[in-house]
């Protein structure tokens, strides 16, 4: 191919990750409250695990294809697995120490980020004959998860809201915090139950329209859009 083709091929091997994180997040909250925060975070790891296999036999089948599906499920993956990650560590997390616990998502995406420079020196994966294995690491982490989550608990707040089971929100609160008295987290929970007893879930379109979060829909706009502008990626 042409040298212009090529560049095109190479920047949509790059982009394309981004539209499948958008295809992950978009399906996040469904999956989250369908099959429930711990689940949905399972099945994340799907799209990891086929992402993997696809880029790491990319070589082997001569096929640059490949790698741009690989990207795309790695995607999905991050748009699914970030989403849900901030519910499940927030509300498994005792109300004092919920911001401690949401902000391990962009501790882990940094940690991640160096991990992946630091494996893709010519000293270490970078190299001409090991860049699948580099671009197949992404597997370590999913399997990781695959084998650990299923000791955890579901989250309490999606047992008492989404499934109705007080008694399995309590076991639940248990596990997580220990014995003790947790009774008045469990009452939070049920209160906001109640206070949302018969209302629809949401759409993107009613929360652009709802007033009650417009201030904090726009502050979560402007960091999020300033992040991408900072030249991190870059640096």
């Amino acid at each position: 191919p042409s040298e212009e083709m090529i560049t095109l091929m190479w920047s949509f091997v790059v982009s394309i990750h981004s539209i499948g994180g958008l295809l992950g997040s978009l399906c996040a909250g469904y999956l989250s409250v369908r099959f429930g925060r711990k689940k949905a975070m399972l099945s994340a790891n799907i799209p990891a695990l086929l992402s993997a296999t696809l880029m790491g036999l990319s070589r082997l089948c001569g096929s640059f294809e490949m790698i741009i599906a690989g990207r795309l499920f790695s995607g999905v993956c991050g748009g699914l697995a970030l989403n849900i990650h901030l519910m499940y560590a927030g509300e498994c997390a005792p109300r004092r120490l919920r911001g401690l616990f949401a902000i391990t998502a962009s501790t882990a995406i940094a940690v991640g980020k160096f991990v992946g420079f630091a494996l893709g020196l010519r000293e270490v994966l970078g190299v001409d004959a090991l860049w699948p294995v580099l671009m197949a690491i992404n597997a370590l982490p999913a399997l990781i998860q695959l084998l650990t989550l299923p000791f955890f608990p579901n989250s309490p707040r999606y047992l008492l809201i989404d499934k109705k089971d007080k008694e399995g929100c309590i076991e639940a609160v248990k596990q997580l915090w220990g014995d003790g008295d947790h009774m008045a987290e469990i009452n939070d929970m049920m209160a906001e139950q109640e206070a949302i007893r018969g209302e629809e879930a949401k759409s993107i379109c009613d929360l652009f329209r709802d007033k009650a979060v417009r201030w904090q829909f726009i502050t979560l706009f402007l960091v999020s859009s300033c992040t991408q502008l900072i030249g991190i990626n870059v640096v």
